[in-house]
């Protein structure tokens, strides 16, 4: 009975680790396609990135993500695709993407549950 105790308590340890945690991160929105030369070249290029390329066909089916100050890159899940797509549609600015995201964080992805440009 002890061992099956033990066991269990290893198995929720292990559980909880690997579970999304919810956290607020800020950055630049920016399609996956680009995300790569961001990360490459800094957020400089995550700042200019337009609009209009991330709605280009070719870079909005990869889908989109927060670049971040630290140089990291968090793709969305498909509901925070469609709230990206949504907010590039209405914003006035072309460039400078500044977006507050907040949602489960696993590894380089989040599932979005609230996403505002600024």
């Amino acid at each position: 009975m002890k061992k099956l105790a033990q066991l269990a308590f290893a198995f929720a340890l292990v559980a909880g680790l690997c579970a999304a945690e919810q956290k607020t991160v800020s950055g630049y929105l920016i399609d996956k396609a680009c995300s790569a030369d961001a990360m490459k070249k800094g957020e400089k290029m995550a700042k200019e990135h337009g609009v209009s390329c991330a709605l280009m066909d070719d870079c909005a089916k990869t889908g989109f993500g927060v670049y971040t100050p630290d140089g990291k890159f968090l793709a969305f899940d498909a509901a925070g695709n469609k709230r990206a797509m949504a907010a590039l549609k209405a914003s006035q600015k072309q460039t400078d993407l500044e977006v507050t995201v907040t949602g489960d964080v696993s590894g380089d992805n989040i599932k979005v549950a609230s996403l505002k440009l600024k």
